[in-house]
């Protein structure tokens, strides 16, 4: 029977591949915009004249980073539903525009100072937002797509092509930001242009609509509660008062608090509504529950992943192996490459195999390799020997690929067709809202760590080269997120902090001992390598229980009809087929 839009079997064979191609691009594109902005961020804030190491402007940064991810969160769900409301192709074509019309503003920012940052969080929330339209669609419209027998390969390209665009961001931000730094936003335009001619002209509704009211005391609920808990969350990892963290301000307790009591309410509402936004009925289907949950807890190790390998790299490895402190941002991308090598490999492939013989033992196979990964990482020196961390991070690639792509599609796979673009947003809420707590988690760890030893460790390095008691006391004791974000944006960290007018009262030796690049990667490794090891040991437990939840999904459960399992209507009958691994 001929594909309703699309014709004959020839003609569904077509435009599979045209679906598959235009939202991997778009998937692609958002991926990249996520952590572009990471390598980036000191052209961007030199651009606009905004020093973001200065207490009072580390909101900025991290707001900079982390916004388009809350969105993105926040929304992928609500955006969703509306693809199964009012078709899922015109959500993901709107999306597309909105990105490119917010890329483009992001470009023209003519402000400074704080204004100018306040501008740029702005549009990059409008650009969240189109990313939150591709992410909610696109696995559905993949979904509605393919056959079952090719869901696996399709949506394994199209998820492990948003992992590996994150780890590619940060070489393009890399290379385009010493040109201009407006050209990290602009070259997403002509690529988005392009997409959304593409995506209007090509993309087809297959999907299932059910119509439907919008629930909005839910979206509202969810959505409040959501943002209340990460703007606590990212808040809780800024210095307070003397303290290094924020997690005693009261305005972080405040925060997390009504969040938290905001999504209870929210999930005692959705049982009472006829059209709920998160469909809760859906958590009866034993491979999407531990699917999601294994994608929530995969996304919790990974998320920080990044960040602390990027600081490993940027503040202590490459100045340690000749590289300035303004070259370590684009070094630390192409130098984490293997990853993203890892991932191409093993995603297609796994996707494919996942379509042969179920995703139970390749995603539970991913987790227990991810686990070995963190482990692996943890025996490393702080001045590791390259070629056994281009190792490491080839395994990581690998054994995350294995994990996404069968995860992702057996995910997709138990989703009864009229439900298919609120439980994909589910899914990637879930990891969305992981990859945040995960960057909260890791800061914190490695803060601890950083708090704990580096005070004295920094003291005595600079009272050993000239600089005063009083001096080097008042630096040590800065926020240890400052020390973080310093060797983070590439700066060389101690000619920022001390400042010229100390170094100048130093001796020429002394001066140049302490900006050059072994002071601070000798200076900072130790105390850095026990928040590390901390940090690490999270992640690898939070893989060890995901590959528990991965076996646990049961056997091979793929929803065999276009009706809804009961308890998600009232009007249809369950049609799927359990298959033994």
């Amino acid at each position: 029977m001929a594909v309703e839009g699309v014709g004959s079997r020839s003609g569904q064979d077509n435009y599979k591949w045209v679906a598959l191609s235009n939202t991997t691009l778009g998937v692609f594109m958002s991926a990249i915009d996520l952590s572009i902005t990471l390598i980036a961020m000191p052209a961007i804030f030199r651009g606009i004249k905004l020093d973001p190491l200065k207490a009072a402007n580390s909101f900025y940064l991290l707001w900079m980073v982390l916004s388009f991810a809350i969105v993105s969160s926040v929304l992928v769900v609500s955006l969703g539903r509306m693809g199964d409301l009012f078709g899922r192709v015109k959500m993901y074509n709107l999306g597309f525009a909105v990105y490119t019309l917010a890329s483009l503003l992001l470009s023209i920012d003519w402000m400074t100072g704080q204004p100018a940052a306040i501008y740029l969080i702005g549009m990059r929330v409008v650009q969240g937002l189109g990313s939150a339209f591709l992410f909610a669609n696109s696995a559905a419209i993949l979904t509605d797509a393919f056959p079952r027998h090719q869901r696996g390969m399709a949506l394994g390209i199209n998820s492990i092509s948003a992992t590996a665009g994150q780890f590619v961001g940060l070489v393009v931000g890399g290379v385009l930001a010493p040109i201009d730094w407006r050209l990290v936003f602009l070259i997403s335009v002509p690529i988005g242009l392009f997409g959304t001619v593409w995506a209007h002209l090509r993309l087809k509704e297959l999907g299932v609509r059910q119509r439907a009211p919008i629930d909005w005391p839910g979206n509202i609920t969810f959505a409040v509660g959501l943002i209340l808990v990460m703007i606590g969350i990212t808040t809780g990892i800024q210095p307070y008062g003397h303290s290094s963290m924020g997690w005693g301000n009261p305005f972080v307790l405040g925060s997390i608090a009504i969040g938290a009591a905001l999504l209870l309410a929210f999930g005692i509402l959705e049982t009472r509504l006829a059209a709920p936004m998160f469909r809760l009925a859906l958590f009866r289907i034993r491979a999407f529950t531990f699917g999601s949950l294994s994608s929530f807890l995969s996304a919790l190790a990974r998320g920080g992943m990044m960040f602390t390998l990027v600081i490993w790299l940027q503040g202590i490895w490459l100045p340690e192996h000749g590289y300035s402190f303004s070259s370590t941002p684009v070094w630390a991308g192409i130098y984490m490459l293997p990853f993203t090598l890892g991932i191409l490999l093993a995603g297609p492939i796994s996707g494919i195999m996942s379509d042969r013989i179920g995703a139970r033992p390749l995603a539970t196979g991913g987790m227990i390799g991810s686990a070995v990964v963190f482990f692996a990482l943890q025996m490393l020196p702080v001045d590791f020997n390259y070629l056994a961390f281009l190792f490491i991070l080839l395994l990581s690639g690998l054994s995350m690929g294995a994990f996404m792509s069968p995860n992702r599609a057996a995910v997709m796979n138990s989703l009864p067709a009229s439900a298919r673009g609120v439980g994909g947003g589910m899914n990637q809420t879930f990891q969305n809202s992981a990859q945040v707590l995960s960057i909260g988690i890791f800061f914190t760890l490695m803060i601890i760590g950083l708090s704990a030893a580096l005070p004295q460790t920094m003291t005595a390095g600079l009272e050993a080269h000239g600089v005063s008691a009083a001096v080097a006391g008042h630096v040590a004791h800065l926020p240890a997120v400052s020390i973080l974000f310093a060797a983070f944006l590439g700066y060389d960290p101690m000619q920022h902090l001390l400042g010229a007018k100390v170094l100048t009262q130093l001796s020429a030796h002394n001066a140049a001992v302490i900006t050059g690049r072994s002071f601070f990667p000798q200076l900072i490794a130790p105390p850095f390598h026990s928040g590390l090891h901390e940090a690490l040991s999270f992640a690898m437990i939070a893989c060890l229980i995901a590959a528990l939840a991965s076996w646990s999904r049961g056997g091979r459960y793929v929803d065999g009809g276009e009706d809804e399992i009961p308890g998600v209507t009232e009007e249809s009958q369950p049609v799927a087929e359990a298959v033994g691994e």
